[in-house]
């Protein structure tokens, strides 16, 4: 299958969605043979309601969300005769963040997160898929942050933690701990929310609040 518009009806019953891809021929971090990388994520609406329905959600066991990422993107990957890499499971880690910045679709952001041009600083990948053929793919775009005047991003951490001069972890944990840190945690990062797109991409405050606990443990 070489259109990209069949893979991604191909996604679109499990809730994922092309987030980007390049051309990677003879890329020594990729497996052997790949033609085209293609970085897989959410898609919203739905992607929450829809993984919390899997087997993987309810059976107790740790880790649902990569598991079932790896059960799904996996089965995708061997009906397209492609193959599946992830974001976790390393080390060796893939490196995901300088593929996003490859796409064309991920940028980094004035507090040095990807904001992607629909997740915004929600911006995450659930894996990948390696394809052996080439396939046309949509240009690059300009970077979103170029044309936000306001760059919310920048001031919205209530405690200065994520800037643009970089992230200090510990303040940031130690927040959490506080009353005041319950946005945050039941919320999802505040950096995160202020971005406009973010605002714009109908992820579940459910969903984020997953994360920040994982984050946070």
């Amino acid at each position: 299958m070489t259109d990209l518009a069949a893979i991604a009806a191909v996604l679109q019953p499990h809730r994922l969605a092309v987030m980007g891809g390049f051309a990677a021929q003879d890329d020594p971090a990729l497996p052997k043979g790949t033609r085209t990388l293609l970085l897989i994520g959410p898609a919203e609406p739905g992607f929450w309601p829809h993984l919390t329905a899997a087997r993987e959600w309810k059976d107790g066991a740790p880790d649902p969300l990569d598991r079932w990422s790896r059960r799904t993107i996996g089965q995708v990957a061997c009906d397209l005769g492609a193959k599946a890499v992830f974001p976790f499971g390393g080390p060796p880690w893939h490196p995901f963040y300088q593929w996003a910045l490859r796409s064309g679709r991920a940028w980094d952001s004035p507090v040095r997160l990807l904001v992607h041009d629909q997740m915004g600083l929600f911006a995450s990948y659930r894996g990948a898929l390696a394809l052996k053929t080439a396939i046309d793919l949509p240009p690059q775009r300009p970077k979103p942050c170029d044309s936000c005047s306001a760059k919310p991003c920048l001031t919205a951490c209530p405690t200065d933690a994520l800037n643009a001069q970089g992230y200090d972890l510990p303040a940031c944990h130690a927040f959490l701990d506080t009353p005041k840190g319950a946005g945050c945690m039941n919320n999802g990062c505040g950096n995160r929310r202020a971005c406009p797109i973010s605002q714009a991409y109908a992820r579940l405050p459910e969903q984020s609040a997953y994360h920040m606990r994982q984050f946070h443990k």
